[in-house]
């Protein structure tokens, strides 16, 4: 017994199995009982008293109707005593009931109740015939369905049947409630939150699943935390040979292989710092220095850069402008990757700056009217080192890092940021931000 005890409660089918099961028992129950209840309250006839079939004469004045038989009595007689009349001979066949519910044809004799009465049977119900004048007068009990009763006892099944169904449901909603606990798990995980876990205690294949599924969690945050590191490492190390390659570029005449070679290091070093800052706003508690600045103006000082733009940069601010606390460098960084991508991919034509305020939140568009991103790469573009030209020529664009970046600072504002593009027509990106920071672990100026 305590081995299938076991058993049921480590296999999630065996309960699910046990309940339905049950429930299917329990409907059987209910319904055949209810039926048989509702049956026997209809057809239940109590027997004919014994002082009746005693005093038949003068109970059931037989007189009074006649014979040949007066009718209009023997209906105010039919409904007097609640009963049945029936009339039958050779020439007749009259019922005050148009509901022949018994066939008196069939009945059996019984006993004798008098010289021209006797007692006759069929179904276990009794019958009394009464012989006169070449008549036949049979009278039985007319049953009257208890109404009341029968719909009483159907809606108590009923009822009992939408309990069992609630407790069955209520049931079901239990055992299944780890499910939404993995569903929730499994978003907040694929959302990059990698230090959530389940809570369970079970120890069917629902724990099991549980189990498994933090364990992979673990084992991502240890692979990405180990490449983070890595990364980091290599960035680090990466930054002495490279200083060495400046200084002693210095030392070389200028021509234009060197000018080259200052470029591809100057690259490199961009790079660099774009990855170790990446990390460093990928960590679970980033650190923004943040300050309160008039955020449409900061806007427009930073596009002073690009006046000498040939396609025309316009930039649109609200009046009166107004003030939310960013980190300076981060955003300065984010608008000018922005900016640098639209005069790369504008193709000289206009590009728009505007800036918008609702509640607390603004918004910050960067609008090109370039060669757009296709809708298929719409998706992955603001991942690390993704790039819509995967042939990764210099003259189309960087290491895909730039919208990576600008993805984390916004995040780490607590904000986000938007691509919409069509090919052909141009690419809007658009950044929102709180007007406070809600990045954890910020440190306000």
């Amino acid at each position: 017994m305590n081995h299938l005890a076991q058993s049921i409660r480590r296999s999630l089918f065996l309960r699910l199995l046990l309940i339905f099961g049950t429930t299917v028992l329990l409907f059987i129950v209910i319904i055949a009982g209810t039926l048989q209840l509702v049956s026997n309250s209809r057809n239940t006839i109590d027997a004919i008293p014994d002082f009746f079939t005693r005093n038949i004469d003068s109970i059931i004045d037989i007189e009074s109707i006649g014979a040949p038989p007066n009718l209009a009595n023997a209906m105010r007689l039919a409904e007097e005593l609640g009963w049945t009349i029936q009339i039958r001979s050779p020439i007749m066949r009259w019922s005050s009931d148009t509901d022949d519910r018994i066939d008196v044809s069939q009945a059996e004799f019984d006993h004798t109740l008098s010289a021209d009465a006797e007692i006759r049977r069929i179904g276990g119900e009794d019958i009394i015939l009464v012989e006169r004048g070449g008549y036949e007068f049979y009278l039985y009990q007319r049953v009257v369905p208890e109404a009341g009763a029968n719909n009483i006892v159907l809606y108590a099944g009923f009822a009992l049947a939408a309990f069992v169904l609630l407790l069955n449901y209520i049931m079901v909603n239990r055992l299944l409630a780890p499910v939404r606990l993995l569903k929730q798990g499994a978003e907040r995980i694929r959302n990059g939150d990698l230090g959530f876990r389940v809570d369970s205690d079970r120890q069917d294949e629902l724990g099991e699943l549980t189990e498994s599924i933090n364990h992979m969690a673990d084992s991502l945050q240890s692979m990405l935390e180990a490449k983070r590191q890595l990364l980091l490492a290599i960035s680090h190390e990466l930054r002495s040979p490279l200083a060495k390659a400046k200084l002693r570029l210095e030392f070389l005449e200028d021509s234009e292989q060197t000018g080259q070679l200052r470029e591809d290091i100057n690259d490199i070093d961009l790079l660099i710092a774009d990855l170790i800052e990446a990390e460093r706003l990928n960590q679970e508690h980033s650190v923004l220095v943040a300050e309160a600045v008039s955020l449409g103006g900061f806007v427009r000082s930073m596009t002073a850069q690009y006046i000498e733009y040939k396609g025309s940069l316009e930039v649109k601010t609200p009046r009166p402008d107004q003030e939310f606390h960013i980190d300076k460098l981060r955003i300065r960084l984010l608008l000018t990757n922005l900016l640098n991508n639209a005069v790369r991919h504008g193709e000289n034509n206009p590009i728009t700056v505007r800036v918008s305020f609702a509640g607390e939140e603004a918004r910050i568009e960067v609008i090109d009217q370039g060669e757009g991103i296709p809708g298929e790469h719409l998706a992955q573009i603001a991942e690390p080192f993704y790039r819509a030209d995967s042939s990764r020529r210099r003259n189309t664009g960087g290491t895909g890092l730039g919208l990576y970046l600008c993805r984390l600072i916004a995040e780490a504002h607590g904000g986000g940021l938007k691509i919409d593009s069509k090919p052909g027509e141009g690419t809007c990106v658009t950044v929102k931000l709180p007007r406070r920071p809600g990045a954890a672990g910020e440190s306000v100026a």
